[in-house]
């Protein structure tokens, strides 16, 4: 194992106040960060650099962590652009177009799903993520699922189980069997490689009772809560999520006062998916009003191939700055220590000694740039467990 220093950085964004400015994003100027392995073991001035095998010149532009995307589907087949296009015309989003991607999936082999999600992990990669939770929930029979995140497991550590996406179309006159399936045989088959359980609560998927049917079976075999709330209308998702302690509660869209004041109180984090509302031309989220209430925020993709086909946490940051009401500095914490909350993380998000190597060097002096110029490819270098990816 080598060691290296990368210095000149004009900006070090670390998310640890005590080694920074004291702000929540702990910046440090005119820096430089030294890697050993796949572990950070110092930050600090660039000039007080220590002696390293190898070392890299940043000339004035800035580091951040990786991006944290605890939120997306990247196990599927098809395509959705003729909805998409629907939509763009005219016609309001709904849960039922899932049901197009389960055909394509349960049709689809495991080489072309596996080269598919590869595909899209190497382009979130390319963007500077460089943790990415993601989900089964288009194969939704026990053996299609249990495949997906068998996938899954193969390329990432955070795999969610998501039987509940939405009501399999051969049991669309028994929702109640189908919930039966989703924790029992399912279940079985799925709970060895998956670290979560996640199920869409809302209108045309899973109900409050059934939503936590799911939840509580899963907590059962050791897999820990997360779940898509208040996405389409008000509902009892988010304060579920909060009684059941899940690390997520995702979309928090329409919220009551109650619903606030529920995340607030407890760990659970809020994580929008403002690439949803850009792709359905839906309300934003209001982060403002959860931020000044106190409650952890998480920015996330929801890489989908039907509401939020980006994998670019750039581009969501930017939204959110735009849309949502977040600061560049509140975006840009949301997306890396609000991703690692989000997966109840200490490890990633951050850049202070004993985390994980992951780091973006961005072709700006700024993290600030990441929304003062969107859509503009401003990744120059990214570091995954301290190797150089690109």
């Amino acid at each position: 194992m080598s060691s290296t220093a990368i210095v000149n950085i004009a900006t070090l964004v670390t998310n640890d106040p005590s080694l920074g400015d004291t702000s929540p994003l702990g910046q440090v100027r005119d820096a430089a960060v030294v890697i050993d392995g796949d572990r950070i073991v110092w930050t600090g001035g660039s000039s007080e650099a220590p002696a390293t095998d190898n070392r890299v010149d940043a000339a004035g532009r800035a580091v951040v962590p990786g991006f944290v995307d605890s939120h997306s589907h990247l196990v599927f087949a098809g395509d959705r652009t003729d909805e998409f296009n629907a939509r763009m015309s005219g016609r309001p989003y709904g849960a039922g177009g899932i049901r197009t991607t389960v055909a394509a999936t349960r049709a689809a082999s495991d080489a072309e799903l596996e080269a598919n999600l590869t595909r899209l992990l190497t382009e979130a990669l390319r963007q500077g993520t460089t943790t990415i939770e993601t989900k089964s929930g288009y194969g939704l029979t026990p053996e299609d699922e249990a495949r997906a995140l068998r996938l899954a497991a193969r390329h990432t550590d955070e795999v969610t189980y998501l039987g509940a996406h939405i009501v399999a179309p051969e049991y669309a006159d028994d929702p109640a069997g189908y919930v039966d399936l989703v924790t029992g045989t399912m279940l079985d088959a799925c709970a060895p490689h998956a670290r979560w359980i996640d199920v869409f609560c809302e209108q045309g998927a899973f109900d409050g009772d059934q939503a936590r049917a799911v939840l509580t079976a899963g907590r059962a075999r050791g897999l820990h809560p997360r779940i898509h709330a208040n996405q389409l209308t008000h509902g009892p998702g988010v304060r579920l999520a909060v009684e059941l302690d899940a690390a997520s509660a995702d979309h928090c869209t329409h919220l009551t006062d109650a619903d606030v004041d529920a995340l607030a109180a407890g760990r659970t984090v809020a994580t929008l998916l403002p690439g949803a509302e850009f792709s359905t031309r839906a309300a934003w989220p209001d982060a403002r009003r959860l931020l000044d209430a106190g409650v952890t925020v998480a920015l996330s993709t929801d890489c989908n191939p039907g509401s939020s086909f980006t994998s670019s946490v750039p581009f969501c940051i930017a939204l959110a700055v735009r849309d949502m009401g977040m600061t560049p500095d509140e975006a840009l914490w949301s997306a890396t220590a609000g991703g690692a909350a989000a997966l109840r993380r200490t490890d990633v998000g951050r850049i202070a000694p004993g985390a994980r190597a992951d780091l973006v060097l961005l072709d700006a002096p700024s993290h600030v740039h990441l929304a003062y110029r969107p859509g503009v490819p401003l990744v120059a270098g990214v570091w995954r467990r301290g190797v150089r990816a690109f």
